[in-house]
């Protein structure tokens, strides 16, 4: 099979990382990939945070849990199992956003084409993670750390600027089986 395509088929969210740290240059090298992103009039309006530091993890769990459990709120009416199933696992795991991931990426853009650029080095950075064995995950719920002033300085989050992602990497304790996928929704013209 086409690896590009292979990767693209078996790539998973991983949510269950060993403690093991991801060496600097697999990580450099997973980042360039990321920076290889097409963008909007080649504009490139990313940047890329790593953050490895324990104690900045825990800040940033105590900092995203909360903003999670109230947008969970919504789910609760709409999906009692489902918002049930989400509660248990927030109870029982240590760290329900993050996973204790080694390494998470914070991809931070600005500008007119960030919506449109930033999501594409998110892509690239799990496939190229994939594809070195690295497992990824993207979590939105991560990203809900903004009203947290320490974090906004070590982000070094300026006003115009968002967060897209972040990224967990990590080599995978259990890889995940394929969910099921809808067949695509196709129109020919």
């Amino acid at each position: 099979m086409n690896p590009v395509l292979e990767a693209i088929k078996k790539r998973r969210s991983v949510r269950s990382y060993e403690s093991k740290p991801i060496p600097k240059d697999v990580l450099n090298t997973i980042i360039e990939a990321g920076n290889q992103a097409p963008s909007a009039m080649n504009s490139q309006p990313w940047r890329f945070v790593i953050i490895e530091d324990k104690e900045m993890k825990k800040k940033l769990l105590q900092a995203a849990l909360p903003n999670a459990k109230k947008i969970l709120e919504n789910v609760k009416d709409v999906d009692p199992e489902r918002y049930k199933l989400i509660m248990k696992r927030y109870e029982e795991m240590e760290d329900p956003i993050y996973y204790s991931a080694p390494s998470i990426v914070f991809v931070i853009g600005s500008g007119r084409y960030a919506d449109h650029s930033c999501p594409l080095a998110c892509e690239n950075i799990m496939l190229a993670a994939y594809s070195l064995g690295i497992g990824s995950c993207w979590v939105g719920f991560g990203s809900m750390v903004t009203d947290n002033k320490e974090i906004i300085n070590a982000l070094e989050l300026k006003e115009d600027e968002r967060i897209f992602g972040p990224i967990l990497l990590g080599y995978p304790k259990v890889y995940p089986e394929p969910p099921q996928k809808k067949a695509p929704v196709i129109k020919w013209i």
